[in-house]
């Protein structure tokens, strides 16, 4: 698993909006077991719908070019994290202070 650091430039259309403070900083993402975030329904046979929010503007670093979705917690999801719809991949994001990314 490798830290990537991206370089993610505040989007014009979001400077209007309120942002956080490090909304212009660039992410460190971190891939993570998959297991370590998200509960395997009980029945193994089972599809486990999970709801993601968005295209995020980081793409994917193993994939290079597939931008990550944001899932946050819900039924199945112990914590927020981006996931890779392309390779299924999933990437805890922080800050280059260490501080969390999902956070407010």
């Amino acid at each position: 698993m490798n830290d990537t650091v991206l370089e993610t430039p505040l989007d014009q259309a979001s400077q209007g909006r309120r942002q956080a403070p490090r909304a212009d900083a660039p992410l460190i993402l971190n891939e993570i077991d998959a297991i370590a975030v998200i509960d395997a329904p009980p029945d193994p046979a089972a599809p486990c719908d999970l709801l993601s929010f968005g295209n995020m503007r980081e793409t994917c670093p193993a994939c290079g070019d597939a931008h990550l979705k944001l899932v946050l917690r819900q039924e199945h999801v112990r914590a927020a994290h981006l996931f890779c719809p392309r390779c299924e991949r999933c990437y805890d994001a922080r800050y280059s202070d260490g501080s969390s990314a999902f956070s407010l």
